[in-house]
């Protein structure tokens, strides 16, 4: 019978006709046989074995109309015989009305079971499908993850984490929470993931992008009242050339801190709201990592709140961190095993190991607003890559740094800093004190200008503008040139 149950829940198209007409089959062989042979024995009652055979391949309403059916086939086939009491023999048909019932009840089950796997299989799917297949580090940090959704009915939940490349070389880590599972909270966590990056890709800094990801919160709960929408989010910002993190958080836990050598610490952020509640500006905090530094993320399902008190949670993630000189994903491991097994709430782990860019990677001019600057910050920008032996990139390097700095002097105000970055793809940045950013526009035939940021956005692989307190950054990216 175990055979019949696994055979049906692969599908109803997977279960052959000739499965399907079991049930009818044995009633009418125990029909015959009860007509035929003196029903002084007991063996009538082995017809029970007639619903639950239909429970494991029909519904319920069929399921129940065999039953009634091998109730009166016994009744009527018994009765009209005098071989046995009246009293007892009310007695068995009773226990087959019993057995009928029961497995109508089996059947309503094993249907719910069905939907319940439809439902945790298509919220997996969404959620796997809104997901990266795996998180991609850089030079600036390597990454690990662990996630783990609860053993809830429903699935999966909607916690998310994320790694996402910026400008300047630095890297956007999160995690986030959404409240619930199933396919809304993973359908939410998919919308949110998205807007994330979408407005990191803009370079807000933490504190402003969780403003602008509390008014989202709020229009899409107001766009379905009947949901209650609760998100928590975590947003840091490391910067490999400065080695600091700038964070911010609206109601999630604070991230670990495990320096070289050191103790985990959970360091004092400021204390916010879920998404979507409104109301109050979010505040970041900026802190100093050492290079080799873990940064440590994680859902409050990690620590299990419901059940013990946040210090003492957090004491076991700072007790499970440390070495920080391990392989990170031991640590991460490590991490992930002091979670509690019969939690209700999805796991997320996201640790990071930062990596601080090199004074000798970094190369920074200031010039003053001259029409012999251009000049000047190319032919910087010319042997500043000769020693990093990157002549084959000069052609193109020169003419971005001549038409950003042109750009900059013509139309910013002074100083105009120059700045080289040598990561994962030569950087170029160009900085001012307006906040006035260039737009790219595609010239006509006959226009005597317009045609520098376009030739900057064909060299380039990636550029954009980085707003500042002092003013703004333009950036542009270009891989290295091929070896050989």
């Amino acid at each position: 019978m175990g055979s019949v149950f696994a055979a049906h829940r692969a599908g109803p198209g997977a279960v052959g006709l000739w499965v399907r007409l079991i049930p009818f089959v044995v009633l009418a062989a125990g029909g015959a046989m009860l007509a035929v042979v003196s029903p002084g024995d007991h063996y009538g009652l082995l017809l029970s074995v007639v619903p639950f055979l239909a429970a494991a391949v029909h519904g319920a309403y069929l399921t129940a109309a065999l039953g009634g059916l091998t109730v009166l086939v016994y009744t009527t086939i018994t009765l009209a015989r005098d071989g046995e009491d009246a009293d007892v023999t009310l007695i068995k048909v009773a226990f087959l009305g019993v057995a009928s019932a029961t497995a109508v009840l089996v059947s309503l089950a094993r249907v719910r079971e069905r939907t319940l796997n439809k439902v945790q299989d298509v919220a997996l799917g969404l959620q796997r499908g809104l997901m990266p297949e795996r998180l991609t580090g850089s030079r600036a940090v390597e990454v690990c993850h662990r996630y783990a959704p609860t053993d809830s009915e429903a699935g999966v939940g909607g916690d998310w984490c994320d790694v996402i490349r910026l400008s300047g070389a630095r890297v956007g880590l999160t995690v986030g929470d959404v409240v619930g599972h199933g396919v809304h909270a993973a359908a939410t966590m998919g919308r949110l993931r998205t807007a994330v990056r979408t407005l990191a890709d803009l370079d807000l800094p933490p504190d402003e992008l969780l403003s602008r990801m509390d008014d989202l919160a709020a229009q899409l709960a107001d766009e379905d009242e009947t949901r209650d929408l609760g998100a928590t989010l975590l947003y840091a910002v490391y910067d490999p050339v400065a080695g600091t993190c700038t964070l911010a958080s609206a109601g999630h836990p604070p991230p670990g801190v495990l320096e070289p050598g050191g103790a985990a610490a959970f360091p004092e952020l400021a204390q916010h709201p879920p998404l979507g509640i409104g109301g109050t500006p979010f505040d970041a905090t900026t802190l100093g990592l050492a290079d080799g530094s873990v940064l440590a993320l994680f859902s409050d399902g990690l620590l299990d709140l419901r059940h013990r008190a946040p210090d003492a949670a957090l004491a076991d993630v700072a007790v499970a961190l440390p070495p920080g000189s391990r392989p990170l994903p031991e640590i991460c491991d490590d991490v992930y095993r002091i979670a509690p097994r019969d939690g209700d709430d999805d796991v997320t782990v996201l640790l990071a190991r930062v990596h601080a860019v090199k004074d000798g990677d970094v190369a920074t001019w200031t010039y003053p607003a001259d029409a012999r600057s251009p000049a000047h910050a190319r032919a910087a920008a010319s042997r500043q890559l000769a020693a990093w032996g990157l002549e084959e990139a000069a052609f193109a390097t020169e003419l971005m740094v001549t038409e950003l700095v042109t750009n900059a002097v013509r139309h910013a105000s002074p100083p105009v800093v120059l700045r080289l970055i040598r990561a994962d793809s030569l950087i170029c940045e160009v900085s001012d004190t307006s906040s006035t950013a260039p737009h790219m526009r595609l010239p006509r035939l006959l226009d005597e200008g317009g045609r520098g940021l376009y030739i900057v956005g064909r060299l380039a692989r990636r550029w954009g503008t980085r707003y500042t307190e002092t003013g703004k950054t333009i950036w542009v990216e270009q891989p290295f040139p091929r070896a050989g």
